[in-house]
């Protein structure tokens, strides 16, 4: 049996759920769970129920879905997803594309948190409808001087935090004495 860390069976089973080819090479034997079988219900969209350890019951998992809004997707998105939606495509970032029938409609499902900033520019031009084509289709070529996409760190240990920041770790430089400080009178 292959265990849980296993990349060969988590991406078979990432295949089996959301419909997607299954990958080459030996098929590997997997137990699918309780979380996995209610992706499966949900018309095979692989759902995103967060969890803080691997044993937190699903009824808990499905509330913080309902309430947590920005942990992932809500059960209204969810349910036009599963209705309606056509899987057009996900980024580097594991974000999951998706348009209605028409191609009118166009969203995103976020993998992680529900920030914009996670969505790189060729799939927000094409969610804008600034492309007619997904980047799977016409991918936008990079330019030299272009660097790669990174989104907002901001509150996140990575953030930018420039010198003399009281957030930078290390010491500040010292006063230098050409200031004075504002005293009323």
């Amino acid at each position: 049996m292959v265990g849980q860390g296993d990349p060969a069976a988590r991406a078979h089973k990432e295949a089996l759920i959301c419909g997607r080819p299954l990958p080459p090479g030996p098929e590997p034997r997997i137990e699918i769970g309780i979380r996995d079988a209610a992706a499966m219900v949900c018309g095979g969209i692989a759902l995103y129920i967060p969890a803080d350890s691997p044993g937190q019951p699903l009824l808990m998992g499905l509330l913080r879905m309902i309430f947590i809004w920005w942990r992932g997707a809500t059960p209204g998105t969810l349910l036009t997803t599963w209705w309606s939606g056509k899987f057009v495509g996900d980024d580097r970032f594991g974000n999951r594309y998706y348009q209605n029938a028409s191609g009118a409609r166009r969203w995103v499902i976020y993998n992680g948190t529900v920030e914009a900033s996670r969505v790189p520019p060729d799939w927000h031009g094409w969610l804008h409808h600034t492309f007619a084509d997904p980047p799977t289709i016409a991918p936008i070529k990079a330019r030299a001087w272009e660097k790669e996409h990174q989104p907002n760190l901001s509150g996140t240990p990575d953030a930018y935090r420039p010198q003399g920041s009281l957030a930078r770790t290390g010491h500040r430089p010292a006063a230098t004495g050409d200031y004075e400080a504002w005293k009323p009178e």
